[in-house]
């Protein structure tokens, strides 16, 4: 459910394409991001730092996409987002205790310090790649062909990075007991 709550506004903007073109798509893309993080913080009370970043983007690149009538400035914002996650993870390998990954997944597997450098380096990589290949599709394709990259390319690549991630992580992961009677 929280992943369907996380594509929310990416699902909106995709059908909002289709019906009524990249401006109505964008507009309503604000307007979902708004809500998704209204709801937020009234369910919760507070909202998590990647919904925040997502919103300034998307109201910046966003308004800017409408103001200007551009739709470049939309078609930058998932490069601008996946370059910041991966310098802020990169970064994290140098500042403070602990990567991000390991705050984000420590309460969840126990590895080695090193591992937990490995894994973070591989997210900053990663989030540092999709970024490049968003670049790559909004500059060699035609926005029918982003839009649905977006969608779709965007989140088979992290699925399976996710899944690599697994397999990698599966190793670290205690041995189940079994009955034996």
């Amino acid at each position: 459910m929280k992943l369907l709550f996380d594509f929310f506004p990416i699902i909106l903007f995709f059908a909002a394409y289709k019906l009524e073109g990249i401006y109505v798509a964008t507009g309503v893309a604000i307007a979902a991001t708004f809500v998704q993080v209204g709801y937020m913080w009234l369910r919760h009370r507070r909202v998590e730092n990647m919904h925040l970043i997502t919103l300034g983007l998307i109201v910046v690149f966003g308004g800017a996409t409408l103001y200007f009538h551009d739709e470049e400035f939309i078609k930058w914002k998932p490069t601008v987002i996946n370059w910041l996650f991966g310098v802020a993870f990169l970064a994290s390998q140098f500042i403070g205790k602990k990567p991000f990954i390991q705050r984000m997944m420590a309460a969840n597997v126990d590895l080695p310090q090193l591992v937990w450098y490995r894994l973070n380096l591989s997210w900053a990589l990663f989030f540092l790649f999709l970024g490049a290949v968003n670049l790559f599709v909004v500059y060699t394709f035609d926005t029918d062909t982003w839009v649905n990259f977006k969608l779709f390319g965007m989140l088979g690549l992290t699925v399976g990075f996710v899944l690599l991630q697994a397999v990698f992580l599966a190793r670290y992961l205690p041995e189940p007991e079994s009955n034996k009677e």
